[in-house]
């Protein structure tokens, strides 16, 4: 199975390599970029490995290649990972702002059932909610009309109130990160990885 998965971690890197200019992304890539102290198995150390040999282009050249990765938590990357010509630099990307909110739930909300929808004003009240938040709510409201049109049969659209009410359900997920990403930018951010976030949490050091 190791072998497997680095012989198609090599194919991905040589379609890329020959298709350039071009941009690779690899989404949550702290689940290949754990630790390998951490790592129990040989074969996932060799895994990475074999990712660390494709970053570098030992073999093969990565000019016009760029390779991006997104991960929720930097902190438990491989520190190899994060050597010059690697993931050298970690770009912080805060929740979406009040303007970026709006258009979220404007895409989410289409096609959907609505009446009338006040999406500023849910678009306020949505501080610190993720697009995966508001996606949440928006299905949250739904489930609540779907289960008010049992009780008469008849459907009706979402309204702002629904929406509002779907809030007080779930609490925005980025709390939890950043008490969280908190610890980490106070007390173990010597090479200033983390100054982005103090900045956004308006924390100074």
């Amino acid at each position: 199975m190791g072998r497997e998965q680095r012989k198609n971690l090599h194919e991905i890197f040589e379609l890329a390599r020959n298709n350039t200019p071009c941009v690779l992304f690899i989404d949550e890539i702290d689940a290949l970029g754990a630790s390998r102290s951490d790592m129990k198995q040989s074969s996932g150390r060799h895994l990475i490995n074999q990712f660390l040999q494709e970053l570098d282009g030992i073999d093969n050249t990565n000019d016009g290649v760029l390779i991006i990765g997104a991960t929720n938590t930097p902190w438990n990357l491989d520190p190899a990972f994060r050597r010059p010509g690697r993931f050298d630099r970690i770009v912080f990307v805060p929740p979406p702002d009040v303007t970026t909110r709006e258009s979220i739930l404007q895409l989410k909300l289409n096609n959907k059932p609505t009446g009338i929808i006040d999406i500023q004003s849910i678009a306020k009240k949505a501080e610190n909610y993720s697009g995966a938040d508001i996606d949440a709510i928006i299905d949250i409201a739904i489930e609540q009309k779907l289960e008010s049109s049992f009780s008469d049969g008849i459907p009706k659209p979402l309204e702002t109130s629904d929406l509002i009410n779907a809030l007080k359900k779930h609490k925005p997920s980025t709390q939890e990160w950043f008490s969280t990403a908190k610890n980490f930018a106070l007390f173990a951010n010597n090479s200033g990885l983390y100054d982005d976030i103090l900045t956004y949490m308006k924390i100074k050091k």
